[in-house]
């Protein structure tokens, strides 16, 4: 659903110049989902969506044209903010993050391209994160912690 969700946001503010959460969520709703101002503000922040003058003169939500670079310093902070726990069991590591980050976090570890580490699978809240072996699952926790 929030996948859906998402694309769905990105084709309004394309067609539409969304000023406003409220307008945004009104779109949403005539879409047929049902959406809080909390989840849209969520949405919004994972979607990195900017504000740009529109062609009225005023401000509208917009897609950036270029996605702005992840480094292994920006994840750390972004996971600063939503980490619960971070566990290992051989290669595999299980990142446990706030409900409703796990996609946003496997995004910005897929953009970084950490050496060993193979893939990311993402849930709501948790992330398997799956290394070539023990010792990059080792670095890639302390890298992380």
């Amino acid at each position: 659903m929030k996948d859906k969700r998402q694309m769905r946001i990105r084709e309004i503010v394309s067609q539409y110049d969304i000023e406003t959460q409220e307008e945004l969520i009104r779109h949403l709703e005539e879409s047929g989902f049902n959406v809080t101002q909390a989840t849209v503000s969520r949405d919004i922040k994972e979607l990195q969506l900017i504000k740009v003058i529109g062609s009225n003169g005023r401000y509208k939500y917009a897609i950036p044209a270029v996605s702005p670079p992840v480094n292994l310093d920006a994840l750390r902070r972004r996971l600063a903010d939503v980490f619960v726990s971070l566990g290992r069991a051989q290669n595999l590591l299980v990142l446990k993050v706030m409900p409703g980050n796990a996609h946003a976090i496997a995004a910005m570890i897929d953009a970084v391209s950490i050496e060993g580490l193979i893939g990311t699978i993402a849930g709501d809240d948790t992330l398997l994160l799956i290394c070539q072996d023990e010792a990059s699952a080792i670095r890639l926790e302390n890298d992380l912690t």
